[in-house]
């Protein structure tokens, strides 16, 4: 963090699978890695103000607990969650983002009611038709962001444009490259295959001022050199808990073949640190905290499960988006380069 711009993020702390345990003491973690953060808890007061005395750390100085008599449930529906509970903590961490309380807002919680309420209460970029989810992954020589990984099931070409967009955006902002290259997730390379969508899509990215590299396929979202890649939420989701279900199956599969025998172990054991090594670059937990793009705030979505690992590392992705300002860098290139100007249209037709 800069030593001149303290940074205050919204905690919503009760949803999750750990709830406000794990939400608890990844603040505390976060709070001591950045001196100059700020975090509004949101949550049951009573019960946040004994964890946190359980916690024992000078750090909470810097917490302020927010009041939220509801919780967001897991299997709970968005329209349920939007209409209903008002009083969530995930409801009140978007309204303190909102009222400038808070710079941004992190949550584990139901990713649905998320996204709802999230688009409710900041609504879209102009120029934004919809927001989408973006996480990066491991990759061969670097790492690749891929969206949308959630939020909509359904995409028009038009609204795959916008992905490339915002991702391209984040990618510039968050890790400094000029020109990020974008690629199209599609059953292959070749221009004739995939769907009627896929294929305008293509059409629009070719006619824009994006780098865009054209089709990749499953397996090159780790081996390719592509800094962004585009598919609607639906495949992409899919892939990402196929992926994450792989890098799981590689850890047991490694802990089976070196405690087989006697001789695997001694294997193991003088090959520990580069198996910790490994262990580290596809731990799931390290890529930890999805970005909802397209809104006028900055949310932050960590996994349903995360432990104090993974959300204080989707803790640490929000503190970089605020200090980059990704909304705003996001509003600049839909400026310049909207999904309806007259060359993408004239491209597309």
């Amino acid at each position: 963090m800069s030593s001149f711009a303290p940074i205050t993020l919204a905690i919503d702390a009760m949803s999750g699978d750990h709830g406000q345990p794990v939400a608890v003491e990844a603040s505390v973690q976060a709070l001591e890695q950045f001196p100059e953060l700020r975090l509004l808890l949101v949550g049951d007061q009573a019960a946040l103000t004994k964890s946190l005395r359980a916690m024992k750390s000078q750090a909470s100085s810097r917490i302020e607990i927010v009041h939220a008599s509801e919780v967001v449930t897991m299997s709970e529906s968005p329209s349920k969650a939007l209409r209903n509970k008002k009083d969530s903590s995930m409801r009140v961490a978007i309204d303190l983002v909102k009222g400038k309380r808070a710079q941004a807002a992190v949550s584990a919680g139901n990713t649905g009611a998320l996204m709802a309420i999230a688009r409710f209460v900041l609504k879209t970029l102009p120029g934004i038709d919809r927001p989408a989810i973006m996480s990066p992954l491991p990759a061969v020589g670097g790492t690749t962001h891929v969206l949308d990984l959630g939020a909509n099931a359904d995409c028009s070409a038009e609204q795959l444009f916008q992905f490339a967009l915002m991702g391209s955006a984040f990618v510039t902002a968050m890790r400094g490259i000029a020109e990020p290259r974008v690629a199209l997730l599609n059953i292959g390379e070749e221009e004739i295959k995939g769907n009627e969508t896929i294929k305008l899509a293509a059409t629009l990215l070719a006619a824009s001022s994006l780098n865009y590299q054209g089709f990749i396929e499953g397996d090159g979202i780790f081996l390719r050199p592509v800094d962004v890649v585009v598919c609607d939420g639906f495949v992409g989701n899919v892939m990402l808990k196929s992926s994450e279900g792989v890098a799981k199956l590689i850890g047991h599969f490694m802990r089976e073949e070196f405690t087989r025998n006697i001789t695997t172990k001694m294997v193991g054991l003088v090959a520990r640190a580069v198996l910790r090594t490994l262990a580290s670059r596809i731990d799931p937990r390290g890529y930890n905290g999805a970005s909802f793009l397209g809104l006028t705030g900055t949310v932050v979505k960590s996994h349903g499960s995360a432990d104090a690992i993974a959300f204080t590392n989707a803790i640490k992705v929000a503190v970089a988006e605020v200090e980059h300002d990704v909304p705003a860098r996001i509003r600049s290139l839909a400026a310049i380069a909207p999904a309806q100007s007259p060359k993408v249209m004239n491209a597309a037709g």
